[in-house]
């Protein structure tokens, strides 16, 4: 295999804690459109996901989804993409990770609009190249659409990149374009789901992740 020079990171559950913001949004769109309103924990499956498609399984059909991303955003665009947390040593191990000679960016299908204000909002904005995400119109939201895009833009090489994420979908999107998957098990998608969808690593804390990937870059 190639010494992988680039790294994309998913945003939601990998570089942040979006929890209050993301659950207390669709809370809010929930509550316009007159449904009923689960707690904030029973929404963390929603973390990560694209947003459209879980309103859907929410709403129990499409018909309502357009509409409730609307509401979604009317609260997520001014509140709810600050109610958010850097977690616990990922600026230092970016830090670290930036110190070599590699590429860095994020990939998430959140619309790249809110993407790229919440890692300047939190100081992140000089560890990366550039920060992919979908358009406001659904354009990108498959990770592996994204990741294709990202890598034709940058001219990476896929066998010479890694994914790092916490969902499925971050595993499945880089698998299908030929680069390698991480997954980070302090997010919001479980072991068992990450091994499913085929990680080729799991890391337990940011500093598991500097230790695996350094360890990979050497």
């Amino acid at each position: 295999m190639p010494t992988e020079t680039a790294i994309f990171f998913d945003l939601d559950g990998t570089l942040t804690d979006p929890k209050p913001g993301i659950t207390g949004s669709i809370q809010y769109a929930l509550r316009k459109l007159g449904r009923p309103v689960p707690s904030q924990d029973e929404l963390t499956w929603c973390i990560g996901p694209p947003l459209r498609a879980s309103f859907a399984t929410l709403l129990g059909g499409e018909e309502h989804a357009d509409q409730a991303v609307a509401f979604y955003r009317e609260r997520f665009g001014d509140v709810g993409l600050f109610e958010n947390a850097v977690y616990p040593g990922i600026a230092e191990v970016l830090a670290a990770l930036r110190a070599a000679p590699r590429r860095m960016f994020v990939a998430t299908s959140k619309p790249h609009v809110f993407a790229t204000r919440i890692v300047a909002h939190f100081g992140l904005a000089d560890h990366f190249d550039h920060v992919f995400g979908s358009e406001l119109d659904g354009t990108r939201v498959n990770k592996a659409e994204l990741l294709a895009y990202a890598l034709e833009q940058t001219g990476v090489d896929a066998a010479a990149a890694v994914m790092i994420g916490d969902r499925s979908h971050d595993v499945i999107g880089a698998k299908r374009n030929g680069i390698r998957p991480v997954g980070v098990t302090y997010g919001y998608g479980s072991s068992a789901e990450l091994i499913e969808a085929g990680a080729s690593h799991l890391c337990a804390s940011p500093r598991a992740v500097l230790d695996h990937i350094g360890a990979s870059f050497a």
